[in-house]
């Protein structure tokens, strides 16, 4: 279920779209940090590419379809590399630019980011905080709690540690 708080104007909700803007360039910059880590894996351009789609939406400069073909796009060049830091970043890339579809989806930018830092032993808890802080006070607190909601999904802890990830269900047994 979508957070209400991240519904465009025009869909009913109360993010005005000088927000969601805000929020896509917010979430590009997120994921462009961890940029450099996908590209010690794979020359596969889509997810700096999904980053430019981002922007240019918020700029107002593309529309919302080719967006979201950026970010499928990106999701896609995810699965095409085994590398799990390379993952995680094409990940964030295709979050990031999904922001222009659903404004939440700029959590999973950051999300993604920080997961990609902790594979790659950097410090997620310091990025989080500084991502966290570049954002308007009026934007903040709904993305901090946002981010803060799903970080166990993620491995975290509710500082942005990294945690043992714990397992929704018990493991499948083996068919021998």
């Amino acid at each position: 279920m979508r957070d209400r708080r991240f519904v465009a104007v025009h869909r009913g909700g109360p993010l005005e779209r000088p927000d969601h803007a805000l929020l896509a360039r917010w979430a590009a910059d997120c994921a462009a940090r961890v940029l450099p880590l996908f590209a010690c894996c794979s020359a596969d351009p889509r997810p700096q590419r999904a980053l430019e789609v981002a922007r240019a939406w918020a700029e107002g400069t593309v529309a919302t379809g080719v967006a979201m073909k950026a970010s499928l796009a990106a999701h896609a060049a995810a699965r095409q590399v085994a590398d799990q830091v390379a993952i995680a970043v094409a990940r964030a890339a295709g979050h990031a630019v999904a922001t222009a579809h659903f404004a939440d989806h700029s959590m999973g930018a950051l999300l993604y980011a920080l997961k990609a830092l902790a594979a790659s032993g950097g410090d997620p808890a310091a990025e989080l905080e500084m991502q966290l802080a570049r954002l308007p006070d009026h934007l903040r607190e709904p993305v901090a709690s946002g981010v803060r909601a799903r970080l166990r999904h993620f491995g975290f802890g509710e500082t942005g540690q990294t945690a043992s990830p714990t397992r929704k269900s018990p493991p499948r047994p083996r068919k021998t």
